[in-house]
């Protein structure tokens, strides 16, 4: 890395070099917030060693412009014992840490490797964003249908709010990008955003996976796990298919919402955890209520802000732009040059009723994309339940594999479903298998 040390006295300035140097990384000195900033404008830094007292400058104004000059400096504040207060006021407005005068080489080289280290997951984490880009056509929440936007509308302005909101719709009509977004748009951005799948889970698993357990309080306990409650502390925690989560559990879930308290599994200590929380379900929980499969009491702990998603059959003025996007997206995911849709193709589209939503359409085009001949989608590269023919390469007795098989099956069933619930009896799975197999299959 290449660092910058900006100390008034020399002696402080050598050893810290030698300590920089001798760790494996460059340096560069400046006796002032002056000197400093012109070093800023000359090359770039990766970190900077600053004193608190710099002389005449203050050290907190000198680190506001280092920021300001470049964002990413990871700045580390140099500090007499006596001004602890003031370094951790300096954390609050930017600075990475701070050293306590005086300080040894190992300390110097400690936090060298500690900025490194977050450095290496800071990259990883925008690897890891960019690769999910390319993996996923971008969010678009913009909506030609008043119903829908005046939804939409409704969902960022309880954003800035701490609200609970429950986001309602039929599979795959968008729940769960629009909850990112709402994330995205709250006082909680910079902290986590964590997912729970409620469906996903036994009772007792779901159960240790938003609260955690300690070690020893069921078979499989090896050790003490803090949960996704904990992970998602000062952030949002998203529920998906809300619905689904057990009775039992319920009770519990509402004492988080209510008094930001919880308990671990097998721990009677009481935890609290600060998180707003996000609900999403495809199911009536009105309905749900009145059959005794969902607390009354919970219920409205989640319906302060509600959302409903119409499906996508109910959404026409959208439908041609969320085709066209996808089929951008997928041209050029598999470098194939596709200009459009065959006008037989936009009236197939227009007249199905698209039970799988955004979801189905999505596998709809990518599956196009890929089967497209010509620059031009047409509706023999279409499912069959659209009028072109059935793929005869995926089909009973064909040479394919038995996971292709159940791939295709499973896509053409959801397609048809009205809800998860009737897509597992028909495949003759439980709806918590049904959700591992389309996370495994990729069809979520």
């Amino acid at each position: 890395m290449r660092i910058l040390i900006v100390d008034d006295e020399p002696g402080i300035r050598k050893t810290t070099r030698l300590a920089v140097e001798t760790a494996g990384h460059t340096a560069a000195e400046a006796p002032n917030g002056l000197r400093a900033l012109k070093a800023l404008d000359d090359d770039v830094f990766d970190a900077c060693f600053l004193d608190l007292k710099l002389g005449t400058d203050d050290g907190l104004e000198v680190l506001a412009k280092l920021l300001s000059a470049q964002p990413a400096l990871a700045v580390v504040m140099f500090t007499a014992y006596a001004n602890i207060a003031t370094a951790v006021e300096a954390m609050r407005r930017g600075a990475f840490d701070f050293l306590p005068k005086p300080f040894t080489p190992d300390q110097i080289r400690g936090v060298l490797a500690k900025i490194e280290k977050t450095r290496a997951l800071e990259t990883r984490v925008r690897t890891l964003e960019g690769a999910l880009a390319r993996e996923s056509p971008p969010a678009d929440l913009a909506s030609a249908e008043p119903t829908t936007q005046r939804a939409i509308e409704i969902a960022f302005k309880a954003a800035e709010t701490s609200a609970s909101i429950l986001l309602l719709g039929p599979s795959g009509t968008g729940k769960s990008v629009l909850a990112r977004e709402i994330h995205q748009r709250s006082a909680q951005r910079d902290a986590a955003f964590v997912t729970v799948s409620c469906p996903s889970l036994s009772r007792e698993l779901l159960e240790s996976e938003l609260f955690g357990h300690v070690r020893g309080s069921f078979t499989g306990a090896v050790a003490d796990t803090l949960g996704k409650v904990a992970a998602a502390d000062g952030g949002t925690l998203f529920l998906d298919e809300v619905g689904e989560i057990p009775l039992e559990i319920q009770p519990k879930l509402l004492r988080l919402l209510q008094e930001r308290e919880y308990e671990r599994v097998g721990e009677s200590r009481p935890r609290r955890a600060n998180v707003r929380v996000i609900a999403a379900t495809n199911r009536p929980l009105a309905e749900e209520v009145k059959a005794g499969r969902f607390r009354e009491d919970l219920f409205y702990r989640l319906n302060v802000i509600t959302v409903a998603l119409p499906g996508l059959r109910e959404r026409p003025a959208d439908l041609g732009r969320f085709a066209d996007s996808y089929r951008k997206f997928f041209a050029a995911r598999f470098a194939k040059k596709i200009t459009g849709f065959a006008p037989a193709v936009t009236m197939a589209f227009a007249g199905y009723k698209w039970p799988g939503n955004l979801r189905e359409l999505r596998n709809v085009v990518e599956r196009a994309a890929i089967l497209a001949g010509t620059e031009t989608i047409e509706l023999c590269d279409l499912p069959e339940e659209f009028g072109g023919k059935p793929d005869p390469a995926i089909a009973v007795g064909a040479p394919v594999t038995i996971e292709a098989l159940e791939t295709e099956h499973i896509r053409r069933i959801l397609a048809v479903a009205h809800n998860l619930d009737e897509a597992a009896r028909t495949l003759g799975i439980d709806p918590a298998t049904l959700y591992r197999k389309r996370q495994k299959l990729g069809l979520l």
